[in-house]
């Protein structure tokens, strides 16, 4: 098994997203790449912690690569958009990917470069190591299931064909 997390906007609609593509065997919503330890929902939307809202992705390498993810990663997310994503706008809201394996930062490295070319300098999600990973609450573990009428900025809908598994 592999891990990546990803952030993405809401996180609610990341997860949704991602635990429908095969190969993605858990995710779990939470909060990197912040100013403090242990930080909660409130404290993001207080403006007292800096974290990004992330979806911590475990999947099988057997049935769906890194470049495969990040393909439906790019598709669900604007690249180009710096700390907003759908309706949703904060610093919490950033996108960005973080990569615990060392030879996937070159595989990220060479997807971002062939898809955004000339463009790429204009991209605003960037890629880290860092790994100070806290999960988010229980009441926002699975949301979308638990609430499937919840407020989503990603069409859920676009994940059909051969990638698509029931959640």
């Amino acid at each position: 098994m592999k891990e990546i997390t990803l952030a993405g906007g809401c996180f609610w609609g990341v997860e949704a997203y991602f635990q429908r593509l095969k190969g993605v065997v858990d995710t779990t919503v939470g909060y990197v790449d912040g100013n403090i330890e242990k930080p909660t929902y409130r404290m993001l939307v207080n403006g007292l912690a800096t974290h990004v809202e992330a979806v911590k992705v475990i999947y099988d390498e057997n049935v769906v690569d890194l470049t495969k993810i990040l393909e439906h990663y790019f598709n669900i997310i604007n690249p180009f958009a710096l700390n907003k994503q759908g309706n949703d706008v904060g610093i919490q809201y950033r996108t960005a990917i973080f990569y615990k394996d060392e030879e996937d930062l070159k595989i990220i490295e060479n997807y971002m470069i062939k898809r955004f070319k000339d463009d790429l300098k204009n991209v605003k999600t960037y890629v880290s190591n860092r790994d100070d990973f806290y999960d988010a609450e229980e009441e926002h573990q699975d949301f979308l299931k638990k609430n499937p009428d919840g407020y989503c900025h990603i069409d859920l809908s676009d994940l059909k064909g051969d990638d698509y598994h029931e959640a």
